[in-house]
């Protein structure tokens, strides 16, 4: 029996099928900008789909983000995601090849939790300015983040420690950090932190480890 879509937003490529993409999005909820991220994974030939972690709430300024991240069950997101992942993989039928997860601050912290709960299924993870503390043992994944050079959200010093948890673990990874970016740099709708430059070079980084890990 096929898994129903859940709760979210699913964007195809033209064939209508490719490596699977799970995307989690950014505090502010499943907004334009996270439709449009992917949008253009399925212009790249990606088959993407984006859980709605808030199930239809959106927010546009950061109090009403802190409002709504606050109040989100933990509980309730993961398997919120758990069963995104099920579907995804089912919707793809590439089982075989496992997803790749990207998530967006706090998606970033639910991407690297999912990759230690269901390593046999996630084969690759990037993160956005996010990081999540603990062991990575049990994880099967290559790890490639982008983070900015100056950020009030995310601390350096975490960033060194998932580095550092991911190495201990044996896991392939690859850290980038981007001059004269602050948090959001990447989302073209927040004005105030989207550097074009910084966004289009993670973004090819981005497609280019996509598709590397696609063929492992």
């Amino acid at each position: 029996m096929s898994h129903a879509q859940p709760d979210g937003y699913l964007a195809l490529p033209p064939t209508g099928t490719g490596s699977a993409v799970l995307v989690l999005h950014a505090w502010w909820g499943l907004n334009a900008a996270m439709k449009d991220f992917c949008t253009r994974l399925a212009g790249s030939g990606f088959v993407a789909f984006a859980p709605d972690l808030y199930h239809g709430q959106i927010a546009d300024t950061i109090a009403g983000a802190e409002t709504l991240s606050g109040a989100l069950d933990t509980g309730r997101a993961k398997a919120d995601i758990a069963d995104a992942a099920k579907f995804l993989i089912e919707r793809d039928g590439q089982a075989g090849t496992g997803l790749a997860v990207i998530g967006f601050s706090l998606g970033a912290f639910f991407a690297l939790d999912l990759s230690v709960t269901d390593p046999e299924h996630v084969r690759a993870v990037v993160i956005f300015y996010g990081t999540r503390p603990g062991d990575y043992s049990s994880s099967k994944a290559a790890y490639l983040g982008h983070f900015a050079e100056t950020d009030e959200f995310e601390p350096q010093a975490d960033v060194v420690e998932l580095e550092e948890a991911l190495r201990r673990a044996g896991r392939p990874v690859s850290f980038h950090r981007y001059v004269g970016t602050g948090h959001w740099f990447f989302e073209s709708d927040r004005l105030e932190a989207f550097n074009q430059a910084a966004a289009s070079l993670a973004w090819e980084r981005t497609l280019a480890f996509l598709r590397r890990s696609s063929t492992l």
